[in-house]
């Protein structure tokens, strides 16, 4: 009987960011499963949640999937929260990775079966003047992206003033929206920088018609703030990108509070618990927009859940011709999935269709890295 015998973490700097690559091995010496977790920039909390959980996992059927998703969560006195979860999410993945490669099929055969043959991308763009933002989308549009998610760029080198920054795009976005026509697909995060009465002062700043959705306006801790805000504006909103679980997900899913669900396969609890995601948003009409800046492994095992899904809208892509992040580091990564213009076609290879250059890993060290800590003029921090 096929067994768990190892399991391996690789926190690694790849290009200008951190990932968190795992390997489940297996008593079958040429059946293993890459995994990954999601949880930037605190990758070695991580590390050590999943070494607690190969303390019992060892020896056992990587096959029993929801099994182990089960006995993962239900483990400890303490259920859930993002470390935990994120760590579940990697190794869930890695298992899917397994069970695909021992039955000689690609996972989203394990899901139910293929519904499409490609998942559209939407281009993340980061900018920090006008001129950037319109030519850079001049340059998406041109390369056949029909959809672009906007990102105001903030080091934390100044302090962060939320009305200047409203005060700039309020402006800029009008002009976008005339240069890029009615059919692109425009959406905005502002990454929960925001307070309620500044979002709803911001979107009254708006001609109709000039945003598609906002992502993360303020934080989401609170789902009756966020419903109290879907009442005060009409643009549809893009959340749960740092949801840990189906539960986090249900009241903003089945209120319809957010009306794309930007679920992360690697912090949600894995395969596993995002198809429950998908299922329940499938029953309130929400498409798919999942979250996706994390590396090749994140991408895969997110083509295998959208191929599988039929409530899908974009796939979020941050490697596009305006912007290059590393994470798909064909030296990290010599099996990945391959982006065509603005769609990934979906692989028929058994697994993932994913492998890592363990060797370069292990010769890697790992760097600290700290998302910007931004501050308001008088010396309080904010959101990043």
């Amino acid at each position: 009987m096929i067994k768990i015998t190892d399991i391996k973490t690789y926190p690694v700097r790849i290009e200008n960011g951190n990932q968190l690559i795992i390997k489940v091995e297996t008593n079958e010496k040429s059946i293993y499963g890459w995994g990954a977790s999601g949880l930037s920039g605190r990758e070695l909390a991580v590390v050590g949640a999943i070494k607690h959980y190969a303390n019992f996992l060892i020896g056992k059927d990587p096959r029993r999937i929801g099994a182990l998703w089960q006995q993962m969560y239900r483990s400890q006195y303490f259920e859930g929260g993002r470390v935990l979860t994120a760590a579940i999410s990697a190794i869930d993945i890695a298992l899917y990775d397994i069970k695909g490669k021992l039955l000689e099929v690609p996972v989203y055969e394990l899901l139910g079966g293929k519904q499409r043959d490609f998942i559209e991308c939407f281009a993340s763009l980061k900018f920090e003047s006008k001129e950037e933002l319109i030519t850079k989308a001049q340059t998406l549009k041109k390369e056949g992206f029909s959809a672009i998610r906007l990102y105001e760029a903030s080091e934390g080198a100044e302090p962060y003033v939320a009305r200047e920054s409203m005060a700039n795009l309020a402006e800029w976005l009008p002009e976008l929206r005339k240069e890029m026509g009615n059919v692109m697909t425009i959406g905005l995060d502002y990454h929960h920088r925001l307070t309620i009465p500044e979002v709803v002062s911001f979107v009254n700043r708006l001609p109709a018609g000039t945003l598609d959705f906002l992502e993360e306006p303020i934080r989401d801790e609170n789902p009756q703030a966020y419903q109290e805000l879907r009442k005060m504006i009409n643009i549809p909103f893009a959340l749960g990108e740092e949801f840990a679980s189906k539960w986090q997900f249900w009241p903003y899913l089945k209120d319809n509070i957010t009306q794309y669900a930007r679920v992360d396969v690697c912090n949600v609890g894995g395969l596993t618990e995002a198809m429950k995601v998908v299922a329940i948003a499938e029953a309130n009409y929400i498409d798919l927009m999942p979250h996706n800046p994390l590396g090749p492994i994140c991408t895969a095992a997110t083509i295998h859940m959208l191929a599988a899904s039929p409530n899908v809208a974009w796939l979020e892509e941050i490697n596009t011709p305006v912007e290059w992040c590393g994470t798909n580091s064909e030296t990290f990564y010599p099996i990945q999935p391959k982006i065509e213009g603005a769609r990934y076609k979906i692989s028929d290879q058994p697994g993932l269709g994913v492998e890592f250059n363990e060797d370069l890993a292990v010769q890697s060290t790992f760097e600290f890295k700290e998302t910007p800590h931004l501050f308001k003029k008088d010396g309080s921090f904010t959101n990043w």
